[in-house]
């Protein structure tokens, strides 16, 4: 059987390239059959990614070796087929590698438990009709990410922060439509996470308490805070305690209707206007993890 590698050799400012490089020589010690799937862009690398899972329906799996940008889109291909993934974290935020428990530091553990132990289902988020592993969102971090896609600098980790800054000042709350399973709520709110996964942005654990394995997302609403008090919470959300904040609501939903006038991200990739609906879907997805 043949594993296909998917390579972003430029994610993590390289560091994509030197992971895979390595993941390669450990496929060729093992004597294990592997063919190689990159392009020269997301397109090419998508299309060639197609007519592997095309033409290998019982490959024994894929590795994604990049960051969460990759990871979105070989689950756009690997979702509802027989075809496992091993995502090995090369990029900037590396969210869904957090999801499924693995190290950022050290690659041989992820390799040892891939090649020793059957992958498992874990849901997937599917929103007008694209996939995604960790978090919709829409809100306050949409607007950031529209800042940061545009800006040249700084690279890495630091360019969110600096969009933070530069949007924070005038950012106003929007009046959003939220249509749960049982329930619909009209409410003023600063932003909104869909949570499949627990984070985003680089180990921001915006839904904690997430779990890809019981067909819910987890909905958490953030009401009108103060910029002072926004500042004074944010730090609070990579340890996940943010959620008892006053302002922060979650809920739990299969499925989730948003309206606004704004924009929607998912897994960091642009989705696009509201309204926009999202389904949890079951044991969507073979992946392997801790």
């Amino acid at each position: 059987m043949t594993w296909g590698v998917v390579i972003n050799p430029i994610s993590g400012q390289g560091a994509g390239a030197r992971i895979a490089s390595q993941v390669i020589a450990y496929l060729a010690e093992h004597n294990i059959l592997y063919q190689i799937i990159s392009g020269t862009s997301a397109a090419q690398t998508s299309a060639s990614l197609a007519t592997f899972v095309a033409t290998h329906p019982d490959s024994e799996g894929v590795f994604a070796i990049g960051g969460d940008g990759l990871a979105h889109l070989v689950i756009q291909h690997l979702a509802t087929t027989r075809i496992p993934l091993a995502v090995i974290p090369a990029g900037t935020g590396n969210d869904f590698a957090r999801t499924l428990g693995w190290p950022l530091d050290a690659l041989r553990p992820i390799l040892d438990t891939v090649f020793s132990t059957q992958p498992k289902q874990m849901d997937l988020g599917l929103v007008d009709s694209e996939w995604f592993a960790a978090i919709l969102s829409t809100g306050f971090d949409s607007v950031v990410n529209e800042r940061a896609n545009g800006m040249g600098w700084p690279k890495g980790p630091m360019k969110y922060n600096v969009a933070i800054a530069r949007e924070l000042p005038g950012f106003k709350p929007r009046h959003y439509t939220i249509t749960l399973d049982d329930q619909q709520i009209s409410t003023q709110a600063m932003l909104i996470a869909i949570g499949n996964g627990k984070s985003y942005g680089g180990g921001m654990l915006v839904c904690p308490n997430a779990d890809t394995s019981d067909s819910l997302f987890d909905v958490m609403v953030l009401s009108p805070i103060s910029v002072f008090e926004f500042l004074r919470v944010f730090p609070k959300v990579y340890a996940g305690t943010h959620i008892f904040h006053p302002a922060v609501t979650i809920y739990k939903s299969k499925r989730v209707t948003i309206d606004a006038t704004a924009v929607a991200y998912a897994d960091g990739e642009r989705i696009g206007p509201l309204p926009v609906s999202a389904e949890c879907i079951p044991r969507a997805l073979l992946v392997w993890q801790q």
